[in-house]
């Protein structure tokens, strides 16, 4: 079964959204759960967060920033292409209901993984705060989304070209220092979540991350999104991808992170080598 791509929006130059039918996975999917997709039959597959669902059109949003082979080749398929495999909703779904003040942290495409879990928060009546951040202001993304279900917003830029000038760890140690929150909610490149569960240790304050963990099958067979989580070794796909950020082994997990790099760096380098010879 083929999957059809029924929309196409640019959010920058190297991110874009696709609204994609799938009537069943829409039905069930709940907020934090993923998809994961094949683009062709050879295709690597790639997981990727479910931003949005639409039941009356069956349809289900996905974001993708482009960093690898797979995601360059997605972003070239346009409205009305077809993607060849598509299984989801995987993952467990945010399930943390009332309770109280969640101050959310996005950084980078990371923003499109915090936007439904933000939107279940409101849903269940906890206070909202959020603050996001980008190298630049070119690759925000979802900020009016994210205004439509808190006014406490805050952007920060790593260059300074749009909000406060700087790492979104400045403004989030801020926030901690004046404030009392009952959960933070981070998502985002490794290095960022790890940061920020270091911070929020020394204020004692509930974080729980959204893994982005290199896979294979996501069905918890092949063992490649294993983490370790406390003393327990985890399964990304199955057991996640939200975890206590505080019990997180980051070492460990950004080592594994790693494995591919190489692989495809070299599988990029042919990608480009034959979209030049292409053209």
């Amino acid at each position: 079964m083929a999957y059809k791509i029924v929309g196409k929006e640019k959010l920058n130059s190297v991110t874009t959204l696709f609204e994609i039918e799938a009537p069943l996975i829409a039905e069930q999917a709940k907020a934090g759960q993923f998809i994961v997709f094949c683009i062709g039959e050879k295709s690597e597959r790639i997981p990727l967060t479910i931003v949005k669902k639409d039941l009356k059109s069956g349809t289900i949003t996905i974001i993708s920033q482009e960093i690898g082979k797979t995601t360059k080749e997605l972003a070239l398929l346009d409205k009305g292409d077809f993607i060849s495999d598509l299984i989801g909703p995987l993952g467990r779904h945010a399930d943390f209901g009332k309770l109280g003040r969640i101050l959310f942290v996005g950084g980078g495409v990371g923003v499109a993984e915090i936007l439904p879990v933000l939107e279940y928060a409101k849903s269940e009546g906890n206070n909202i705060r959020a603050i996001i951040g980008a190298r630049t202001k070119e690759l925000i993304i979802l900020e009016n989304e994210l205004r439509k279900v808190t006014s406490d917003l805050t952007i920060t830029t790593d260059d300074g070209s749009y909000g406060i000038k700087g790492l979104l760890t400045m403004p989030l140690e801020e926030c901690l220092k004046k404030e009392k929150f009952d959960l933070v909610y981070c998502v985002g490149p490794d290095i960022m979540m790890k940061t920020v569960c270091e911070i929020t240790k020394n204020y004692n304050t509930k974080t729980l991350v959204s893994l982005d963990a290199n896979m294979l099958d996501a069905t918890g067979m092949c063992g490649t999104c294993r983490v370790i989580v406390g003393s327990e070794v985890k399964f990304t796909c199955v057991d996640g991808p939200e975890f206590d950020g505080h019990l997180v082994d980051w070492g460990s997990f950004m080592k594994r992170q790693k494995r591919f790099a190489e692989e495809e760096k070299v599988s990029l380098d042919l990608y480009n080598k034959h979209c030049k010879y292409k053209k």
